[in-house]
């Protein structure tokens, strides 16, 4: 009796644990998703596109900016901009019932579009966030209540960049981390409990891209993508390993960097390319290599905005024609050669996230479009119009995909019937 009551326990512990796990799993935390790559391990999603469509589940007013929309412990965050100040945002993320909300910052006004631009970071309770003018933030994510925020482009003596401050912050560890841009602080991380300043690497602009904690070269690393150069970073101490130029047309480095069997990808619109780059450790540090690179008008992947994703050797990504111009080609390429596989031409701007082994993709007409995830051929399964113009990839967490725009925050459920 004794053995078997020890067994239950036991069996009931590892179920609250494997359900623990699974409901992190489930959460959409950060820019990008759980592991910063735009991919989800949900599955039992759509297969098959409905009749009517996947269901509408609720739509709100939502705010000015680009910030993506972040999902944990129930809630979804984001940034707005409303009424001369730019807002953290916080709904039940099944209701849509509010939380709360809390003002971080002044408006921020650009040429390229008004509001924030980075995705909120949510860890161990906090919201970490970065607006348009550089302002970095720490928020209770039970009351939003601020806890710590620094202008941190201003007190560093950096420039804002162009386009806005567009990183989304990083928690690694006890720190959180950002692009700055400053004088020998290109790249800097901060307390996550205290906000006090705790590292700062590196010089050169800040670009436009987002940092991410990568297994390459052998050891995890920090790799920043700044405006003219890709760092390899210790995450403890800002200690930089490894540098690569990488100079574009204004400075529009903007897609995060992802790890492809320990080597590091980086990938620029503007006609610029993408590169494949091998870390061979030498001491301390590394050296580096290119294992393959696909540059200027006739490369076969010009990210602009938007992260490709990595699914089983090969990447999925929108290949942007020329400057800033309309045309884009959606497009699968080989991760290990750079060879392309296939290519759906004049797909349009968009971005994406990947679940289940398909692509789910918002387009900049405010479309969803459902392709599955496959080298072979593209294959569709349906598209749909769900919001307005729009830039942000969408966010999934727990069978629902959501969706931004200027003006509304949008929920499907696209969980298999």
């Amino acid at each position: 009796m004794l053995y078997r009551s020890l067994r239950l326990l036991v069996c009931a512990a590892a179920c609250l644990l494997n359900c623990h796990s699974l409901a992190v799993a489930a959460d959409w935390p950060q820019f990008l998703g759980p592991n910063r790559n735009g991919i989800s391990q949900e599955k039992n999603l759509l297969g098959s596109w409905p009749t009517d469509g996947p269901k509408e589940v609720w739509r709100i007013e939502g705010g000015v900016g680009m910030s993506a929309l972040t999902i944990s412990d129930g809630r979804l965050v984001t940034l707005v901009q409303r009424s001369g100040k730019q807002f953290v945002l916080a709904i039940d993320a099944k209701t849509s019932k509010p939380a709360w909300q809390t003002a971080v910052a002044p408006a921020y006004k650009n040429q390229m579009g008004d509001g924030p631009r980075g995705a909120p970071a949510i860890s161990n309770g906090r919201v970490f966030v970065f607006t348009g003018q550089g302002v970095l933030a720490a928020l209770s994510l039970k009351d939003g209540k601020v806890l710590w925020s620094h202008d941190v482009v201003k007190e560093l003596r950096g420039r804002i960049a162009d386009y806005g401050m567009a990183c989304s912050p990083l928690v690694v560890g006890n720190s959180v981390v950002v692009t700055s841009g400053a004088p020998n602080a290109a790249v800097v991380a901060y307390d996550v409990e205290s906000g006090k300043l705790a590292w700062q690497a590196g010089d050169g602009p800040a670009g436009y891209s987002s940092p991410a904690l990568l297994k390459v070269g052998g050891r995890e690393q920090l790799v920043a993508y700044t405006g003219d150069a890709v760092l390899g970073l210790n995450p403890k101490t800002g200690a930089i390993l490894w540098r690569h130029p990488y100079v574009t047309n204004y400075e529009c480095n903007i897609a995060t960097p992802l790890a492809i069997q320990g080597n590091v990808f980086i990938s620029s619109g503007e006609n610029h390319g993408s590169v494949l780059l091998a870390l061979k450790p030498e001491g301390d540090k590394f050296t580096v290599e290119e294992v393959w690179a696909s540059q200027g008008p006739r490369s076969v992947l010009r990210n602009e905005w938007q992260t490709s994703i990595l699914l089983d050797g090969y990447l999925y990504g929108f290949d942007n024609v020329g400057g800033a111009g309309p045309i884009s080609h959606l497009t699968c390429v080989n991760a290990e050669t750079g060879e392309r596989a296939w290519q759906k031409t004049r797909f349009g701007k968009g971005n994406m996230i990947a679940a289940d082994d398909k692509l789910f993709i918002s387009t900049m007409k405010g479309e969803f479009v459902l392709v599955e995830a496959t080298p072979d051929a593209y294959k569709e399964i349906g598209r749909t119009t769900v919001i307005g113009s729009t830039r942000q990839a969408p966010a999934l967490a727990n069978g629902l995909l959501y969706f931004r725009d200027n003006s509304e925050i949008v929920c499907l459920d696209v969980s298999r019937p």
